[in-house]
């Protein structure tokens, strides 16, 4: 697994925009369900990271879940 270290404030607003499109998906599977839980996580403490001006480290996986290509 590989891991990058990444600004926190634009993974927390790429996690944002990741976010708004998932929850405009009437799809209600659990794959949806825990992508959106994953996602909520991951931009919640991108946000707390760049509050307080750190950079966030993220696996291969949850870069890719944000990505525009997921």
């Amino acid at each position: 697994m590989s891991y990058a270290l990444l600004d926190a404030a634009r993974v927390a607003k790429a996690s944002g925009v990741s976010l708004g499109v998932l929850k405009t998906s009437a799809e209600t599977s659990e794959t949806h369900v825990r992508k959106v839980i994953m996602i909520e996580r991951i931009e919640a403490l991108a946000s707390a990271a760049a509050e307080s001006g750190e950079r966030v480290t993220l696996t291969s996986e949850e870069f890719w879940l944000i990505s525009k290509n997921w």
